[in-house]
């Protein structure tokens, strides 16, 4: 299995939390696949919320991939525009199974030392 933790910003988290986002958008897409998505929420919560599975991987032209992600974006078609400009691949997560930790998590519980810039490979943790 592979995971991945990735910062995500606090309104973000909620927003997947409560089932109105359940694509995360990157520009780029990490090289081995994951299969499940740890959710670390950035400045100023700082803490590692919890985690959900990768349905389904979608890697396209950034207008394509709206239009089949808007419906549960969880963000506004302006934000996504500006967060693709002069991109010509987007890729989405589309994340199902969502969790969220009784407890928040610190980085350190992964064995990670820093907050990744977009994301890191988390092998060695196991599931709750």
């Amino acid at each position: 299995m592979c995971q991945i933790l990735l910062s995500i910003h606090p309104e973000f988290v909620d927003k997947i939390l409560k089932g109105e986002k359940k694509f995360e958008f990157r520009r780029v897409k990490a090289r081995q696949l994951p299969d499940r998505i740890i959710m670390y929420s950035t400045s100023p919560v700082c803490k590692v919320i919890g985690e959900a599975e990768v349905e389904k991987i979608i890697v396209d032209k950034p207008e394509l991939v709206w239009e089949e992600t808007k419906n549960f974006s969880g963000i506004n078609k302006d934000y996504y525009v500006e967060y693709y400009h002069d991109r010509t691949t987007a890729v989405a997560y589309k994340l199902k199974n969502v969790i969220k930790y009784d407890e928040p998590k610190e980085l350190k519980d992964f064995e990670v030392k820093v907050a990744p810039q977009s994301f890191v490979y988390v092998d060695n943790y196991e599931q709750i």
